[in-house]
């Protein structure tokens, strides 16, 4: 009964598997000097300062009620770990891009998707495959 479908679900599967990353990094722990984790510190402190004197976030921050030198003193006042978590979140926002990446991406995995379907002879959509 599950013998005509043992085939291509085996595909499936060893297809799926081959699209899993298997890198692997290696974590490394040692003691770091004060002078870095001051570096560090500050690097992100001096990030949210350059991100405040952009035009388009002054304007933004005009239009909202707030003054340039009160946020300015607002960050110089941010504890250690409000500095992380803000410059972390400034890290992972997208950078403006115009997303081409993701568009491809997606057709692509539509492309697979459809494919597979279709030599598993669920879809008919493209000529190219054998039924």
């Amino acid at each position: 009964m599950l013998r005509p479908f043992m085939k291509p679900i085996s595909l499936l599967l060893i297809f799926s598997f081959l699209l899993l990353q298997f890198s692997v990094q290696q974590a490394k722990a040692g003691m770091i000097d004060t002078d870095l984790a001051m570096a560090t510190h500050d690097n992100g402190r001096t990030r949210i300062l350059a991100f405040l004197d952009r035009p388009e976030v002054q304007q933004a921050l005009e239009q909202q009620g707030v003054d340039r030198a009160e946020a300015r003193q607002r960050v110089a006042s941010l504890s250690d770990s409000e500095v992380t978590k803000i410059a972390h979140a400034m890290q992972q926002l997208p950078a403006g891009g115009d997303g081409l990446g993701t568009v491809v991406g997606a057709a692509v995995l539509i492309f697979l998707v459809l494919l597979i379907t279709d030599i598993m002879g669920l879809t008919h959509v493209f000529p190219f495959v054998r039924h």
